[in-house]
């Protein structure tokens, strides 16, 4: 299915070729001020054409075509849609013989006995994250206007690139700050290879006690949300995967006097529910699929295996790309638990 959540509901349909792409949110309360000015920024920190992402533009313009009236939404389903302009539907025509190793072709094609849209990568194309980001600007404003337990709203979420192809990045360092980084990136360019990095996510602000025990954990649902996100391959809370090696001496959190915790191994989420401290992650990005180095793969028109350099505008590096989207899928997450309470 392509919506998540229960009372607070996004579904994203569209293809990254077809005419248009959007999302439908239901469950938005009535009241909020909404206009397309307000999805500017998150869109923007969306946007390729630096380096190391893909060469095609668009012009990413939302538009509201139900849900809003005189600036605010009404309670009625929300829709917001963008038009697909700059398309070149016809470097993807090589993958019907040869799919790419790594990608989607192969299984959309048998999943759907070849009726799928190729052009782009279709419905699997990171073209979709961007309805993606329009609602999580709504979601983000749900969550602003939420009464949590000490009338406190979650008033942010702050996700940054941590590592990039092996790359780590001090606290102070964007990106584009890094030497070590501008050269595995220039590399990886070079090489006609791609790479992948580490995104972290902090909400610092959540009280105690959203989430439930298994199926509704916290965990659960973020990360639920988290691996919809195309090219994921991994996610952690708090100590994460270092949890393993040590004692529970070391992982515990110590609890403090006003009940919360003194430290944050757990990243702030105990037995499904938050525990009063940040709530931390971190998610893991494959490299791009789509590479132009030569790639041996079976050629199903030839019946034999083949050599496929991948034509066409891909990004060396999409994760780039992605701290706007993961805190898009965290703050809809949030915003379906907030309302589920």
């Amino acid at each position: 299915m392509n919506s998540f959540g229960r009372k607070f509901r996004v579904s994203i349909f569209g293809e990254s070729h077809g005419e248009l792409i959007g999302a439908v949110l239901d469950g938005v309360p009535a009241g909020l001020e909404l206009s397309e000015q307000d999805f500017e920024q998150d869109i923007l920190r969306r946007k390729s054409g630096a380096k190391g992402t893909t060469p095609r533009v668009e012009d990413d313009e939302p538009q509201i075509v139900s849900g809003v009236f005189e600036g605010h939404t009404t309670g009625a389903p929300l829709t917001i849609v963008f038009k697909n302009n700059n398309t070149h539907s016809s470097d993807y025509e090589q993958f019907a013989a040869m799919p790419r190793p790594g990608h989607a072709d192969l299984t959309a094609a048998i999943k759907w006995d070849d009726c799928q849209d190729p052009r782009g990568s279709g419905h699997f194309s990171g073209r979709l994250t961007l309805p993606i980001v329009a609602a999580g600007v709504v979601a983000k404003k749900v969550l602003a206007d939420a009464t949590i337990l000490d009338d406190t709203p979650v008033s942010e979420i702050n996700a940054r690139i941590v590592e990039i192809g092996g790359v780590y990045l001090e606290m102070t360092e964007g990106p584009d700050m890094s030497e070590g980084v501008q050269k595995v990136l220039e590399k990886a360019i070079k090489d006609g290879d791609s790479i992948g990095a580490v995104v972290e996510c902090v909400v610092p602000a959540i009280d105690l006690g959203y989430g439930e025990p298994f199926w509704d954990s916290v965990e659960s649902v973020i990360s639920h949300a988290i691996f919809s996100i195309p090219g994921v391959r991994g996610i952690e809370f708090g100590d994460g995967f270092k949890a393993a090696a040590m004692r529970g001496s070391e992982h515990n959190d110590p609890i403090g006097p006003d009940g919360r915790p003194l430290k944050n191994g757990a990243g702030g989420v105990n037995g499904g529910i938050t525990n009063g401290a940040p709530i931390v992650f971190r998610v893991a990005f494959k490299p791009t699929s789509s590479i132009s180095r030569p790639q041996q793969t079976f050629n199903f028109q030839t019946g034999e295996m083949d050599t496929l350099a991948v034509k066409g505008r891909h990004d060396v590096c999409f994760a780039l790309r992605t701290p706007v989207i993961v805190e898009a899928m965290t703050a809809i997450a949030l915003a379906d638990l907030i309302a589920l309470k």
